[in-house]
């Protein structure tokens, strides 16, 4: 599977963006997908993850209650709108799949995906 990102760009601290995963390929709704972001001279860290199949979802302890992560399995895309971005929001940000179902736990392990995206820059500045 390929897996393009998009919705990346320059904002303003406290407003919003809604980034996109979208999948191409063999079926996609029984994967697992994430996001996560590297932000410059920093490891790259998990953001969030869906289960396609059922809708279970996680997010990363720092940026939960500004993020909600969602999919649309018809179309073979997955979202990420995050609320009240903040600077430290900066960051190339990752979406990457598994055919497997992940356990809950798991979702924040980046080994554990089989397929990655090229990233979309997001930018937090005034």
């Amino acid at each position: 599977v390929q897996l393009q990102a998009s919705g990346g760009g320059l904002v303003q601290p406290g407003n919003s963006l809604k980034l996109a995963c979208e999948a191409s390929g063999r079926a996609f709704s029984g994967d697992t997908v994430a996001w996560f972001r590297q932000a410059p001279g920093k490891e790259r860290e998990f953001v969030s993850g869906i289960r396609l199949s059922g809708g279970s979802t996680h997010y990363a302890d720092s940026m939960r209650g500004r993020l909600t992560i969602s999919r649309d399995n018809a179309k073979k895309t997955v979202y990420l709108q995050m609320n009240n971005l903040k600077p430290e929001d900066t960051a190339v940000y990752y979406c990457a799949a598994t055919p497997r179902r992940l356990i809950l736990s798991t979702l924040r392990y980046g080994h554990e995906y089989d397929y990655w995206g090229q990233g979309t820059l997001v930018t937090v500045s005034s």
